[in-house]
């Protein structure tokens, strides 16, 4: 089901277990990549895709004490969003021609949360310093972009992929998450109304992760 699943009683419709519930799925498989692969002071972060993984991307690389958070979307309509939760940078790659150029070289570690057999993969590295990691998450149906070796033999990239954490991953996340207020933006929805959200989320309308909520 394409959504984090609370079962509460009503007297949580926007309290702090509806917020957690997509942590166990979304902010696990966001966290142990950032995490693993060493996001946090002195780091610069890339984060492809503003979305239901990619807006905890950004609220955990700010949590782990990276100095720069670097968003990147194909147009600049979240913009606003990515600068609330955290974002120090935005790139629009469907907007910007020459973005690859401009930002060339900058990133330490990117976490790429979209998935899909036209994004400009080999573009990403470009955005990524020597010795620079892309770690794959978003998981697609059809294969990734073919890309020619001397665009990560170069810099010694290293192309790596993540899926949901560790049990002990989870715990440290969620002990990072309470101290330092890490808030997963949500909208519920009473669990009469599960079709209206499947509706909402096909249309991609969720910012950022739809919680469904048992009533008394």
């Amino acid at each position: 089901m394409p959504m984090c699943l609370l079962i509460s009683s009503s007297r949580y419709p926007t309290g702090s277990l509806v917020r957690t519930a997509p942590l166990l799925c979304a902010g696990a498989t966001v966290y142990s990549p950032l995490k693993h692969f060493g996001a946090g002071s002195g780091k610069t972060v890339g984060i492809i895709g503003i979305g239901g993984l990619g807006h905890l991307g950004i609220l955990f690389a700010k949590a782990l004490g990276a100095d720069r958070i670097v968003a990147i979307s194909r147009t600049g309509s979240k913009k606003a969003d990515a600068a609330k939760l955290g974002a120090t940078d935005f790139i629009a790659t469907g907007e910007d021609e020459k973005w690859s150029d401009k930002w060339s070289k900058i990133i330490d570690l990117i976490v790429c949360t979209v998935s899909s057999a036209s994004m400009p993969l080999a573009e990403f590295l470009d955005l990524l310093k020597v010795d620079g990691t892309m770690v794959q998450v978003g998981a697609p149906e059809e294969p990734l972009p073919s890309l020619r070796p001397f665009g990560f033999l170069i810099k010694r990239i290293k192309l790596a992929g993540s899926m949901i954490a560790s049990p002990s991953e989870i715990q440290e996340m969620l002990q990072l998450a309470a101290e330092k207020d890490v808030c997963t933006w949500v909208k519920t929805f009473p669990m009469d109304q599960v079709n209206d959200a499947l509706q909402m989320f096909g249309k991609g309308e969720p910012r950022y992760r739809f919680v469904l909520v048992n009533q008394d």
